[in-house]
């Protein structure tokens, strides 16, 4: 049977692409919002570009959060992209600040980059800081895809990749069920393809 992941539609974000990208890694892709194609996915992804307090309105409008919390809760694996990664944390510096999902312990912060220009923008080289089924077959240190302002902090614990943009950041996190990446998967090439190819797995290995 195919495996169901539902890319979480809150009027932000960079669903389509990521959407291609499942597709071609053999997983079946809907983008929505409502709770009974969410609860019947295997798996669900939270992209997102753009601002974490905007976002975190937009997800509370939906009654997402709960939603989210509740499949977690129930084993589900989440994967959360670029902005979605941050939105799993407990809270973000962001416009004045704003709470987030609280899925992940630590705060989201603006870049320390002195004398860089912000966003960054680009490729980077991304060191795995402990294994995960996440990234097997991915090597520490393969490049990929970034833009974005603000990084989040995780727990040692929960730390999973980094990379450097004038200081070291954390730009990957994992904890039980739930995973976030500060880059772009479905951007990043065949590493990119192959680290979705891998959640899907993670979904699929999870009993109904």
């Amino acid at each position: 049977m195919t495996t169901r992941i539902c890319i979480l539609d809150y009027g932000m974000g960079n669903l389509r692409s990521v959407e291609k990208a499942l597709e071609h890694v053999g997983a079946t892709a809907t983008i929505a919002n409502d709770a009974a194609t969410i609860r019947a996915a295997d798996g669900l992804i939270l992209p997102g570009v753009g601002a974490f307090p905007k976002a975190m309105e937009g997800i509370r409008e939906l009654g997402l959060g709960e939603l989210i919390a509740e499949r977690r809760d129930a084993g589900v694996p989440i994967l959360g992209i670029c902005l979605g990664l941050q939105l799993l944390f407990d809270s973000t510096t962001e416009l004045g600040g704003a709470a987030g999902l609280g899925l992940l312990s630590g705060e989201v912060d603006v870049l320390d980059s002195p004398g860089l220009k912000i966003p960054h923008i680009g490729w980077a080289p991304v060191r795995w800081e402990k294994q995960s089924r996440l990234v097997e077959g991915i090597d520490s240190e393969t490049p990929f895809y970034l833009v974005h302002s603000f990084a989040p902090h995780p727990e040692s614990d929960d730390l999973l990749g980094t990379t450097a943009y004038g200081n070291r950041f954390a730009c990957a996190a994992e904890r039980d069920n739930v995973f976030g990446v500060q880059f772009h998967p479905e951007k990043s090439s065949a590493a990119g393809l192959r680290l979705l190819s891998n959640f899907a797995g993670i979904c699929a290995a999870v009993p109904a």
